[in-house]
Formats: structure tokens, C-alpha cells, sequence
């Protein structure tokens, strides 16, 4: 087996940050060279002393400046964003990757800062658990807005709410998962951001549409339903659309008992993220979204790349003929919006439409 050295620049550095063997601090383990193996073996790249994990678990390998995680056989698994991982998997920043019962998040960081931030973001568990602690309790998050647009006319027909945080390190909404997945209160704080996003967003106009997030954890007809039909209870006419991961959709049945659930309460349902993963169209189509969103992956830099045109036009044309919105997310730069407009997109979100805003800045008219 051949390794080989990752490429060392003065701009980024690819890194695991998590816990290690319930250690008190938050490790950082830089991947500075691939194939990058992990499991319980101490001649290993990353060795995790557990039993769940395998000998040699998992390896990270790279194509060109992308990574990529393949499971090498392991008893209890290897998984991305909560997806067993098959063959191999691309994975960016961003990533949740649990090595059995061990989770860690995927970065990228300037390297002239990494040793900075390794000894500054390294922090205590405990001071950690404290501030995620006043997060929940004081309920200190700060949603903003950013809006989506139609093509036809280019109005705003609605915000998709995001969170932010003035808390240190827990500032984003991915620090703050982080953090909560390790206690097993992703589903609290998810059900806490959409209340405090809906909430602050009842200010806008009356007729502005708020679409809402979930944590793939959350189980649709149990805690997340109770949450919806109290947020419909206290907001009886703010038009709402909950949004779905396309991976989270694995029971057909479950997810049509929802549909029906959410129909019922007015609300609209919204496939996120298509394209990302595993993508099953006909899956999704079988309980069908109001709208589906095409993940930033298959939009990026789409004006370069015809082959990619044709393919998502066909993906476009495919969902309009089911009666369903096609919307575009991460459009950043004209050309992408038009090439997103000529073939055949209904709604776009991205900075080049708007960048998230603090309620205030929302316009009123």
C-alpha cells in the first residue's frame, strides 16, 4: 500500500475533531496523509481504544483535493450524517462520521491557524457542557433569515430560518449540534431553534412563508409532530413549510402518515438536500413534497459544466412533471442563476439572492 503525503500549503488543512475514548477535551487529529486509517490498531493513523471498533475500521482516502471514507469490513459499522456507509462515501466539511459508537466532525482550516486553534478550541468538556447547558436554558439562539425567490417574477415567497448563536464556541448551528448529538439532545435543540426561528419570524409580513428545519434524529410522527401542531396552535395562520433531509425519508409509510399529519395542520413539506447522498427520486416521489431542494453540490459552478446542465435539467424536468417545485439552493453567482432559471428551476436560494438576515433587516413590503 502506497501513501501518500496530502498536499501541505500556507491556505488549508483537513482534520477529525471529536472525543477519543471519553477523554475530557476535544481532539483534533489532522489528516495529513492518505490512505488514512482508523481503528482499534495503534499502528493506525487514528487509533480508537474500544471494542465497538473494528481492528482496521475505516480509511481515508482522497481523488484529486476531494476525501473519501470507505469502511474497511467493520462489525459495528461506519457512518455519515447517519448513513451506514457502502463502498465509499465523499465527505466534506461539515461531515458527522461515526466510527461505531464514535463520532467525529470533518473540518478544513487555514493551516498557519490550525495550532491556534487546536489550543484554543480544545476546550474543557465540562466549560463546554456548561455553555451548551445556558444555550438550552436561556434559550439563547439568534435565528436569521434567508430568503428564497421565484424565477418568474424574482419575489420572495418565503425565508428558510437558520440559527446562530452568541454563545462561544457553540456560534453555529453545526457547533452546536455538535455538541448536543454527543449528550443525545440533537432532537431538543432542534425542536428549540424552530420555535425560537418561528417565533422571531412571526414578525415578518403575515403572507411570507417560514420554512423550518429537522435533525435527521428526530422521529416524524412522535416528537417532531407534537412540536408542529403546537407551533400551528400558537401561529394559526403563518404559512409554514417544514423541511426533511432526502435521506431521512426511509419508511414510506411513516413518512405518508406524516404528510397526511402536516396536510392537516397547513403545512408544506420540503425534500432538502436532494443529490447529496443516496438519492432515491422515485423513493421520494412516492410521497410527494410541495417542494424539493436540489443540494448546493448539484448546483455549484453548473454554468462550467454542460454534461451537469443536461443531467439536472432532466432531474428538473422529472419533479416539475410530478407536481412538484424544484428549487435550487446555493446559487451564489449570476451565471449559476441563470443556467438555474433557463433549465426549468421554480424557486432559488443562495448569497446571490440574499445572505441570511437578522429580522430587523427583513423588508416589511
Amino acid at each position: 500500500m502506497t501513501t501518500q503525503i496530502l498536499p501541505a500549503t500556507d491556505q488549508e488543512l483537513w482534520f477529525l475533531e471529536g472525543l477519543i475514548d471519553q477523554r475530557d477535551r476535544v481532539q483534533h487529529i489532522p489528516i495529513n496523509s492518505v490512505p488514512f486509517r482508523i481503528g482499534r490498531s495503534a499502528e493506525l493513523g487514528l487509533c480508537l481504544p474500544s471494542p465497538a471498533v473494528s481492528k482496521a475500521h475505516a480509511e481515508i482516502v482522497s481523488v484529486g483535493d476531494k476525501l473519501f471514507l470507505r469502511d474497511l469490513d467493520s462489525t459495528n459499522g461506519t457512518f455519515v450524517n447517519g448513513h451506514r456507509v457502502a463502498g465509499t462515501t465523499p465527505i466534506g466539511e461539515g461531515d458527522l462520521i461515526q466510527f461505531a459508537t464514535i463520532d467525529f466532525r470533518v473540518k478544513r482550516e487555514a493551516a498557519q491557524s490550525f495550532n491556534n486553534t487546536v489550543s484554543d478550541s480544545s476546550c474543557d468538556l465540562s466549560g463546554m457542557l456548561a455553555r451548551f447547558h445556558n444555550l438550552m436554558s436561556s434559550r439563547a439562539v439568534v435565528p436569521v433569515f434567508q430568503p428564497i425567490i421565484a424565477f418568474a417574477d424574482k419575489s420572495v415567497i418565503g425565508y428558510e430560518i437558520l440559527s446562530r448563536s452568541r454563545i462561544d464556541g457553540l456560534e453555529t448551528p453545526r457547533d452546536m449540534f455538535l455538541v448536543a448529538e454527543r449528550l443525545h439532545l440533537a432532537a431538543e435543540l432542534s425542536t428549540m431553534l424552530r420555535w425560537e426561528g418561528v417565533r422571531t419570524g412571526d414578525q415578518i409580513i403575515p403572507a411570507t412563508n417560514l420554512f423550518i428545519n429537522t435533525h435527521p434524529c428526530e422521529k416524524m410522527t412522535l416528537g417532531l409532530l407534537d412540536n408542529l401542531r403546537e407551533l400551528r396552535e400558537r401561529f394559526p395562520e403563518r404559512p409554514l413549510t417544514i423541511e426533511i433531509h432526502e435521506g431521512a425519508v426511509t419508511d414510506l409509510e411513516e413518512m405518508q402518515t406524516f404528510r397526511e399529519a402536516i396536510t392537516e395542520l397547513n403545512i408544506g413539506l420540503a425534500y432538502d438536500d436532494f443529490g447529496a447522498g443516496q438519492t432515491r427520486l422515485l423513493d421520494l416521489v412516492a410521497v410527494p413534497p410541495d417542494y424539493l431542494k436540489f443540494d448546493i453540490k448539484l448546483i455549484r459552478d453548473i454554468h462550467l459544466h454542460p454534461q451537469q446542465q443536461q443531467m439536472v435539467e432532466s432531474l428538473v424536468t422529472m419533479v416539475r412533471d410530478f407536481g412538484i417545485a424544484a428549487l435550487a439552493e446555493g446559487i451564489e453567482r449570476p451565471e449559476e442563476a441563470e443556467v438555474c432559471q433557463q433549465i426549468g428551476f421554480d424557486f432559488a436560494q443562495g448569497y446571490f439572492f440574499g445572505r441570511p438576515m437578522l429580522v430587523d433587516s427583513v423588508p416589511v413590503a
